[in-house]
């Protein structure tokens, strides 16, 4: 267990992460102040911020490294999915991915994203070095792997791991931005099975296909 003042630290810490994210989603990057900040989070002082933080960047990157679920699923079982058979890693991969949905503040989270990205191209470039590209990057790392293994039929993998990706975009956006409401019905794990399902078909080696070969 770490020393009492390294736990402190940490809590502490993560408290001011939970207010930040409260405090960018309702007003945006550019917006928030670090008054704003450390009023949510319920501390004295602003300036304290910078005892955790280097700047405002850092602390906007933090949030989304450690509040949505597919980023802290790499950070900690990267390397044990990267051993998995394709279906178990990617249904794996699109629940974390989708995870956030279960909670109103990832889901405000990622409806920010959305729009500082398309608002902003100084933070979409921050965004995508924490989140997007390590996820595309991690799955293209993965297909390619099962492609060398005979698993996968050869085709581009940076491609493929954003037909995947894709799907799963495509459905957070109808259901949580403009609420159509079949979308809602189909729930995250229904969501994920169908889409490794889909997938999976047009790039799994089949045995007929081993055996044409």
């Amino acid at each position: 267990m770490p020393p009492r003042d390294e736990q402190d630290f940490e809590s502490r810490r993560q408290q001011i992460i939970d207010g930040a994210l409260q405090v960018f989603s309702i007003k945006g990057f550019e917006k928030a102040t670090n008054k704003d900040i450390a009023t949510a989070a319920g501390i004295g002082s602003p300036g304290l911020i910078y005892h955790y933080f280097k700047d405002k960047n850092d602390l906007f990157g933090q949030v989304i490294e450690q509040r949505l679920p597919v980023l802290q699923l790499l950070n900690h079982h990267e390397n044990e999915i990267m051993t998995k058979p394709p279906k178990d890693a990617l249904i794996i991969f699109g629940k974390a991915f989708l995870g956030g949905l279960e909670h109103s503040k990832s889901i405000a989270l990622m409806k920010l994203l959305l729009s500082e990205a398309f608002r902003r191209p100084e933070v979409a470039d921050m965004i995508n070095t924490v989140g997007p590209s390590r996820s595309i990057a991690f799955l293209t790392r993965y297909l390619t792997k099962q492609m060398s293994l005979g698993l996968m039929k050869p085709m581009n993998p940076g491609a493929a791991a954003r037909c995947f990706i894709g799907s799963l975009v495509v459905y957070m956006i109808t259901r949580e931005v403009f609420r159509q409401p079949d979308a809602q019905q189909i729930n995250s794990d229904t969501m994920v099975a169908t889409a490794v399902q889909v997938f999976l078909q047009g790039i799994e080696i089949s045995p007929t296909d081993n055996n044409q070969a």
